[in-house]
């Protein structure tokens, strides 16, 4: 066949994108046993719009793995889905289309949104949002689906999916109800942690801390019926309002006397408990702490081990709630008005009043200084100014609010009761990098909540589950009812339970349908089962779970690992997957991760427009596991300098084998032993790299092979065989150089296209697709064994190819000193050996002498050691 002239990666990728596509090549073989086969619990990327280059960086990973299984013989399952159910979808299609949920507002079947609507968001209702955020979600699929096709990833495209689609939405929904029935799933009004934005509790595995500025506020807790007062040390003094007890050490000295007693709140006049704890610390703050309703877990922990009141002030939407405060002796310790207004009882309620009307309605923040504000102006009430701190506040990983905690009634599937299982469960996995099982084991250990499952959210799972309304109107939350499974997947906001018509809905002796949806990671953690198909077809599941591998970054360990681990035990006593492969970030070059949020991406298209998707792969293959990476262009360059030279190596050895019938190219005519040296050298290489990529190490692996391909073949081996390659006549010296070529040149292409699938593919049709044992595709030919170097006669010399560098190396070096080209002519070359080494000697500097053009050369024997003189 003709070769191309010049290597164009566009022209290359456009042609083998398409015949994969048509030839099918990484299809899943259903009939192969689960021995045979390799199973991957692909990551499903979030849909929610751009695209940037850490997508490309950690899902390359997996499908080096991937290429490299499918290479070693396993029959490839490789699925691909899209995560496009939750809070990141709905912002997206909030942002992009303009528009607002509202669940009261009826149905519009002619609604048409186009993007860049101008104005105030448009409210819509719940059916019609969902119905914008699929049409959306289905444009950024196709995004995504083009960049991962143009990345040469090796999916089964018939095996792709969507976690809001008909069948996900089932078997999560189908989780749900049987975790439900066996107990381990349960609902409860308790305080939970709350997001004030998206208005939505949050899970423990959702939460981040950030470094915040803030202060210490000093306030005076007067001792009822006294004189006296404590300083309580305080960064949330806009809960003082929600004060419902004092704790103190039970064993600090300055405060043991007051244990028992009450303290009257600042500004609020309202009688509090002073109780002891061994959770309040003497050495933070004063030593003394308020328990509000509620400030943090703690406070949560408290109010439940001492049934104190709740005095719930802050509102969902993180605003201060109305409070009337009446005279002390008038109410119980927490109670409301016929309205639902929270009455608080006082010893001044006139003057509480006062105050908190200039509270009322604000955001906590605002309502903060306005405290402190007022705080200020009245003698008696701060002890000392303030102090400034930086401490830790918990936030919803995708909010920008601190989180509040607040009373609602949600879904909880149980965890805490098995930390221990957990733990033990995640022992069975193997960890690459073996180090990130701590943070799993971590995380577990310090879980102090059951999983939140329930989100106040719009674009979800629906949670299938209607409840029964008594005749005088009131939901009977604990009565649950709950659809037959083969009705799934349902919405009880638009589907009617089994004995109940739509009539009957929202009315006294009727029904009313669950509002809430799934947390997003209660289906992402079902990604196997979605995948094998799980009860739906038990024996595809049986043959596919539990799975060989899930890819991950390593900042979700904490979430979809862990609950996939959940699921996993949950329903099957099993573990999800045999091996976890974590990858790194990738980072700006001010060190910083980069993501969207942070406004700090690259994109990933142009990259690949201006150097090639082979190129992109190679600098994610660089990044080890693990490990963050600085994003550096010089290393798409570099990798776009190795396709290159691929593409120009392999034309060099094919034009090289022109006129040659390669059935007389066989093993048993590799007969010199410069040959067979570098043969011995590639065998190593291959072992290593190997042994590499059994350990999921693909960098590694990449690594060596190129070290091997730059150093070994294009530096010296091509170079040193070109004059007995150049020879008109087929001599037995020709003959071994074009046989060694051919098989080291065959083995190297297998060994780069796990990384750089296109130039492989292209190269491999030149000349290596006809083989008979191999296949049309270099992607579905056999990954290089020690067996296919079996029939190579070793080299005779111990440490040959080493001791053939030494020679070249002293003469390259004064050609550089000597500022003169390598192809340059050299006058002589005198080289002083041991008598041991004679012999070999005589092999190697004619041919050195041939490849650096010596004009004259001289072998000396009886030296003590190698030494080589040049003479320009």
């Amino acid at each position: 066949m003709e070769l191309p002239k010049n290597y164009d990666f566009k022209t290359i990728e456009e042609h083998w994108m398409k015949k994969w596509l048509e030839d099918g090549i990484y299809k899943w073989d259903s009939s192969k046993s689960r021995e045979e086969t390799f199973v991957v619990d692909t990551p499903p990327p979030t849909v929610s719009g751009s695209l940037h280059v850490g997508h490309m960086f950690s899902y390359s990973h997996q499908d080096f793995i991937v290429r490299f299984q499918r290479m070693k013989g396993k029959n490839i399952f490789f699925p691909i889905g899209w995560d496009d159910n939750g809070l990141p979808t709905e912002r997206r299609v909030q942002n992009y289309l303009n528009v607002k949920c509202e669940p009261s507002l009826p149905y519009d079947p002619n609604l048409n949104v186009e993007p860049g609507r101008k104005g105030p968001p448009l409210p819509v209702s719940r059916k019609n949002f969902i119905e914008l955020c699929d049409k959306v979600i289905v444009e950024d699929e196709k995004a995504f689906k083009s960049l991962w096709t143009r990345l040469g990833m090796s999916y089964d495209w018939s095996l792709e999916y969507a976690t809001i689609d008909k069948h996900c939405r089932l078997i999560s929904q189908a989780s749900f109800i049987e975790l439900y029935k066996r107990g381990e799933i349960y609902q409860e009004e308790k305080p939970v942690l709350w997001d004030v934005d998206y208005q939505t509790a949050i899970a423990q595995a959702e939460i981040v801390d950030k470094n915040v500025p803030s202060a210490y506020y000093y306030f005076r807790f007067q001792i009822k019926d006294s004189s006296e007062y404590l300083v309580i040390a305080t960064t949330r003094p806009e809960l003082l309002p929600a004060c419902v007890a004092v704790l103190v050490h039970p064993e600090d000295e300055r405060y043991k006397k007051y244990i028992g007693k009450s303290a009257i709140t600042p500004l609020f006049g309202v009688p509090v408990p002073i109780m002891a704890d061994e959770k309040a610390e003497p050495e933070k703050g004063t030593g003394v702490v308020m328990v509000c309703t509620f400030g943090d877990q703690t406070d949560v922990e408290w109010w439940k081990k001492f049934n104190l009141p709740l005095r719930q002030i802050v509102a969902k939407n993180g605003t201060l709630l109305p409070v009337k405060f009446v005279h002390e002796g008038s109410v119980s310790t927490s109670q409301k008005d016929d309205g639902g207004t929270l009455l608080i009882p006082s010893v001044n309620p006139e003057s509480a009043t006062s105050v908190y009307e200039q509270l009322k309605g604000l955001y906590v923040g605002n309502a903060k200084k306005k405290i402190v504000e007022i705080a200020n102006s009245i003698d008696g009430v701060i002890d000392r100014p303030e102090t400034e701190i930086v401490h830790p506040v918990k936030y919803f990983e995708k909010g920008d609010k601190p989180l509040e905690i607040i009373p609602t009634r949600q879904w909880y599937t149980r965890i805490i009761d098995k930390k221990e299982a957990l733990i033990e469960q995640g022992r069975k996995i193997k960890w690459y990098p073996e180090y990130m099982y701590k943070r799993y084991e971590h995380w577990v250990e310090g879980l102090n909540q059951d999983w939140c499952l329930s989100r106040q959210r719009f674009f979800g799972v629906p949670i299938p589950v209607w409840y029964p309304i008594n005749n005088v109107g009131e939901v009977i939350y604990e009565k649950p009812i709950l659809p037959e499974i083969s009705k799934l997947p349902v919405d009880p906001l638009t589907d009617v339970p089994e004995c109940y018509t739509e009539e009957q809905r929202d009315k006294p002796g009727g029904f009313t349908g669950e509002p809430d949806v799934l947390d997003t990671w209660a289906t992402s953690s079902l990604t196997p089962q979605i995948a094998t198909h799980w009860f739906l077809n038990p024996e595809r599941h049986k043959k596919l779970f539990p799975m060989d591998m899930r890819p991950q970054a390593h900042d979700i360990i904490r979430t979809w690992a862990f609950y996939t681990i959940v699921k996993a035990y949950l329903h099957d006593g099993e573990i999800p997957w045999k091996n976890i492969v974590l990858s790194g970030w990738i980072l700006d070059p001010d060190r910083k991760k980069m993501s969207k949020s942070h406004g700090n991406v690259v994109t990933p298209e142009p990259l690949i427009n201006q150097h090639g998707a082979d190129s992109v792969r190679y600098w994610a293959g660089k990044a080890r596991l693990g490990v963050d990476t600085a994003y550096d262009e010089q290393a798409f360059k570099v990798g776009r300098k190795l396709c290159t030279k691929l593409f120009n190596a392999g034309k060099f050895v094919i034009m090289q084998l022109d006129g040659i019938d390669r059935k007389i190219l066989t093993k048993d005519k590799i007969t010199h032993q410069i040959d067979m040296a570098v043969i011995q050298e590639l065998k190593e290489c291959v072992k290593r790299a190997t042994e590499s990529f059994e350990e999921f190490d693909y960098a590694q692996a990449l690594m060596l092979t190129e070290e091997f391909f730059w150093g070994t073949f294009c530096d010296n081996y091509l170079e040193i065989v070109k004059p007995r390659t150049y020879k008109s006549e087929l001599t037995e010296d020709k003959l071994s150089a074009c046989a060694s070529l051919r098989f080291i040149h065959r083995v190297l292409i297998r060994m780069f296209a796990p990384f750089l699938p296109y130039i492989t593919e292209e190269i491999w049709h030149w000349e290596y697709a006809g083989d008979e044992d191999m296949q049309p595709s270099v992607h579905k030919s056999p990954w290089p064994n020690m067996y296919e170097f079996n029939g190579i006669s070793e080299c005779k010399f111990n440490n040959f190819y080493q001791y053939m560098l030494d020679i070249i190396t002293p003469i390259r070096k004064a050609k550089t000193e000597a500022n003169i080209s390598m192809a340059a002519p050299v006058k002589k070359v005198v080289v002083n050996c041991e008598d041991k080494d004679y012999e070999m000697t005589q092999i190697i500097v004619p041919e050195v002498c041939a490849m650096l053009r010596v004009n004259e050369y001289e072998i000396k024997r009886g030296n003590e050691s190698l030494n080589v003189v040049v003479e320009i």
